[in-house]
């Protein structure tokens, strides 16, 4: 069996989520680098809070008065993702946010979330986060096993991530997202089914599930290449991912995204914009944009980021325009990704095979995967492509 999920169609999302502007901030500074990350970070003892806030304020600014896209007026959804961005100082945060929002209005049922690890969260900061105007909180707990933890390079323990829960709810807290990660080695012997009946135990309302992937310049990827580690086979892969899916539905949840899954009324509105081909800015090192078939992308290092804004020179560090196919493969692939699915005009040749093999199933006039087919879901798109 073929499994995994990559990171790239307008689903019936786009209905509800399309609408507004959406934000991405990169907050890249962690206290640690997690055995298993190779996206863009920043270790820092000490997180340069307003310096890294005069940036992006400055490259929101300068995009506001240079923009040549027709946007929407109002921002529907603001992220801010890392990194972690839970390290930033709560009162550059809430300047950050202010300093936004001077530029462009808040939709008045704007989701604004904010990353968090546990032991960044006591009741002073979340206090903070509120005023500041975050309304949606994304807790990286990834397992309640304090030994897979410490194999992980996670900082908190399993007792700081409950009691971090606790602190969000009696705080005021009322759109919770856990993100756990499946498929550890078994050496590790996490019981993932536990783990699982945990995080639901604590009622979120949104869970984002997240197979561990062997990046080769990560310490995961050294780890793997010399033997000391064995991933999980493909096999314990799909079964901890139907078992997860198979709890997902039977405490009420919808599993509405591959990876994501949310107590009805609760998709991640933000993430929603990305799979229903909506348009999104980024700012920050590595943050990444779209909008009409062009995507663009900054300089991934904060230090590179921090020197280009300083010289005021641009932090763009690529863009491309996707041809008519180009277009078609990411709406195909962005599409199947949620439980929408794709228009049957959009759907691949291949779209009645995947039927009769139980991996995808016509709903009237769109075609969704089954559990089955998002396990398979890159390898069906490599072969359509």
């Amino acid at each position: 069996m073929t499994v995994g999920f990559g990171a790239m169609g307008f689903g019936l999302m786009s209905l509800s989520y399309i609408c507004g502007m959406h934000l991405y901030v990169h907050i890249p500074f962690c206290a640690r680098r997690c055995s298993y990350c190779d996206f863009a970070i920043a270790v820092r003892r000490e997180v340069p809070s307003r310096r890294f806030v005069d940036a992006i304020l400055t490259e929101w600014q300068r995009w506001s008065e240079w923009e040549t896209w027709e946007w929407d007026a109002t921002l529907a959804t603001i992220y801010l993702g890392g990194g972690t961005p839970s390290r930033l100082d709560p009162l550059e945060l809430d300047r950050l946010l202010k300093g936004v929002r001077a530029h462009r209005a808040l939709a008045p049922d704007a989701e604004v979330t904010l990353e968090a690890n546990p032991e960044d969260v006591t009741a002073e900061r979340v206090t903070a986060w509120l005023g500041a105007g975050v309304n949606r909180i994304s807790l990286g707990i990834q397992s309640f096993d304090d030994r897979a933890l410490t194999w992980m390079h996670r900082v908190h323990d399993a007792e700081r991530a409950r009691l971090a829960v606790k602190t969000l709810r009696n705080e005021g807290v009322s759109n919770l997202s856990l993100d756990l990660i499946f498929a550890l080695p078994s050496s590790l012997g996490r019981h993932w089914q536990r783990d699982v009946d945990e995080a639901l135990g604590l009622e979120p309302q949104h869970l984002s599930l997240y197979g561990l992937t062997v990046e080769e310049k990560t310490p995961l990827g050294r780890w793997t290449a010399r033997g000391s580690t064995i991933p999980a086979d493909d096999e314990r892969y799909a079964a901890e991912y139907l078992a997860a899916h198979e709890s997902l539905l039977a405490a009420g949840f919808d599993h509405y995204e591959v990876s994501n899954a949310g107590r009805p009324g609760f998709r991640a509105r933000h993430n929603s914009a990305y799979w229903t081909g909506a348009r999104y800015l980024g700012l920050g090192p590595s943050a990444h944009s779209a909008a009409d078939g062009v995507r663009w992308w900054n300089v991934p290092e904060w230090a590179a980021y921090d020197r280009a804004m300083e010289a005021a020179q641009s932090v763009e560090a690529g863009r491309e325009s996707l041809t008519p196919d180009q277009m078609l493969l990411e709406r195909r692939y962005l599409g199947l990704r949620t439980s929408d699915g794709v228009a049957l005009a959009d759907a691949p040749p291949e779209a009645a095979t995947w039927q009769e093999l139980g991996w995808a199933r016509q709903e009237g006039s769109r075609l969704t995967l089954t559990i089955e087919g998002w396990l398979r879901l890159d390898a069906l798109l490599l072969q359509s492509s």
